[in-house]
């Protein structure tokens, strides 16, 4: 069944792929990285797997071009802008892709509670910041609760914050709808019912996940400075095309790194809510 399922997992990560690049959803290196998630994802893993990571590309990327004007105020202070390149395809979906090998090596369920988790984190954390900087409250720092721009690393604020619980909340109601229909379409005995605890953690994890994003951003993330436009930012050459000086965090620990490293605190929090 793998060597089918990747096949159809190629076919299908192929045809999102191309559209999200023609929806400019993807860079180019972002339809490669997608193409190799979502192969893996839906090869090892299965459909509900599959249909987890299309739920969590298609909703974020909606809500990137939701009121993109607005956003761009603060665009400058990201490190990419709302299309997805190699990177970020990589950050975000690398770990799920990982936990499907590991899931069809050796079927534990807390792998796929893991992988919720991961998948709701990155949602959650794409929610929080789509919905975040638009927020009409100022943000805050979340390792001291200083007021800062909008869009500052590791700001966060009241809309922000439950955007990423939200966004936590139905990558887990998708986990139990997608998992309920799978069952009833092989024949196996599932309901509603038992699978409403993944809804719940897809929700703390997204949260905390969330936060732990925010918290690397405020503390050790690589931040740069821009003299000539006077702002803090993520990029090394800022949107006016000067060179951006560093000014704090690790050399190596950049958004996407952050990324990756959040969805695994996302993945454990989840592993750990499904067994205890």
């Amino acid at each position: 069944m793998i060597p089918l399922r990747l096949l159809i997992g190629l076919i299908l990560s192929s045809i999102i792929g191309i559209a999200g690049y023609s929806r400019g959803a993807l860079a180019f290196s972002g339809v490669v990285g997608a193409i190799v998630v979502g192969t893996l994802i839906f090869g090892f893993g299965g459909w509900t797997w599959g249909f987890l990571l299309v739920a969590f590309f298609t909703s974020s990327s909606l809500l990137s071009l939701y009121r993109s004007r607005d956003k761009a105020l603060v665009s400058d202070r990201f490190a990419k802008g709302h299309r997805r390149d190699l990177g970020q395809t990589l950050a975000n979906g690398g770990l799920g892709a990982l936990l499907a090998v590991a899931y069809a090596l050796s079927p534990i369920p807390a792998l796929f509670a893991a992988f919720v988790g991961a998948m709701a984190t990155v949602n959650s954390d794409t929610w929080a910041t789509e919905i975040g900087v638009l927020s009409r409250g100022a943000p805050r720092l979340i390792t001291t609760g200083r007021t800062v721009p909008p869009g500052t690393s590791g700001g966060i604020t009241r809309d922000g914050s439950l955007a990423a619980l939200a966004g936590g909340l139905f990558i887990g109601l998708c986990a139990v709808l997608f998992l309920a229909g799978e069952r009833l379409v092989t024949g196996q005995p599932a309901t509603i019912k038992t699978l409403w605890p993944l809804l719940f953690i897809g929700g703390i994890s997204g949260l905390g996940g969330a936060f732990f994003d925010s918290l690397l951003g405020a503390t050790v993330q690589r931040m740069y400075y821009c003299d000539v436009c006077e702002k803090e930012t993520e990029q090394v050459i800022h949107h006016c095309d000067s060179r951006s000086r560093p000014l704090r965090g690790w050399g190596w620990l950049d958004n996407d790194v952050v990324n990756f490293i959040s969805s695994g605190v996302g993945a454990l929090l989840a592993a750990g809510l499904a067994l205890f």
